[in-house]
Formats: C-alpha cells, sequence, structure tokens
C-alpha cells in the first residue's frame, strides 16, 4: 500500500530513490528529499508489504495534472510487480488528474505497468 512520506522514513526514502541513476549524487539526492519536504505540490509516498519496498514521487502541477517524477523499487524486490502496484495506486489517489512522467525513463517504465495492468484487468 501507498503511505505518505514523513521525516522518519528519510534515510529508507533516500535509499530507495539512490536506486534511480539521476538520485546518485548524495548532494543531488539530499535536494530532492529537502524538496518532497518543503513544497506542498511535491508528494512522496513509499510503498509497503511488509517492509517499504519501493518509492513514488509526484509533482501537482495543476488541477488537471500531476507528474511523476520519481519511480523506484529495492533491487532486490523487482520483478514481482511492485512497480506496477505502485502506479496503479497513484492512479487511484489521483484519479481526477491527468498522470504525466517527468522524463524519458519514468515513462517508459510507467508504460511497461500499464501494459500489464491493462492485460491484468481483461483477463
Amino acid at each position: 500500500m501507498l503511505i505518505r512520506y514523513k521525516k522518519t522514513f528519510e534515510k529508507i526514502a533516500m535509499g530507495l530513490l539512490s536506486f534511480m541513476p539521476e538520485e546518485k549524487d548524495v548532494k543531488k539526492l539530499q535536494q530532492t528529499i529537502k524538496e518532497y519536504e518543503s513544497n506542498e505540490n511535491w508528494h512522496l509516498y513509499l510503498w509497503k508489504e511488509e517492509d517499504l519496498l519501493g518509492a513514488v514521487g509526484i509533482r501537482i502541477e495543476n488541477e488537471e495534472k500531476a507528474v511523476i517524477q520519481h519511480i523506484s523499487v529495492n533491487p532486490s524486490h523487482r520483478h514481482q510487480g511492485i512497480g506496477k502496484k505502485m502506479i496503479d495506486a497513484v492512479r487511484t489517489q489521483y484519479e481526477n488528474r491527468y498522470i504525466v512522467c517527468a522524463d524519458d525513463r519514468t515513462e517508459s517504465f510507467v508504460k511497461k505497468c500499464e501494459d500489464v495492468i491493462q492485460r491484468d484487468q481483461s483477463i
């Protein structure tokens, strides 16, 4: 399930986001976390099953549009459908907004997830 980021999850969130190539630099990663903590239009969620396994960051552009900026799954838990579950939960959470992706990498991942979600729903 998606849970909203809070400061007590900072180290875990930073660890999950650090799996993204553009967030490898510690200073960049710290800036990203600070933005999620201070900007009311940036929302970071963590995916929890038994443990915290993934992170997805959303930036609210306006009343109609939300942008997926970050999405990451712990490498030990990849290929288990966690990314797909996170995207589905984000779509449910922001059902009144058009969801777009911040960059090509994120868009490619989300597209794969949507294809699987649509395939699962048609079965």
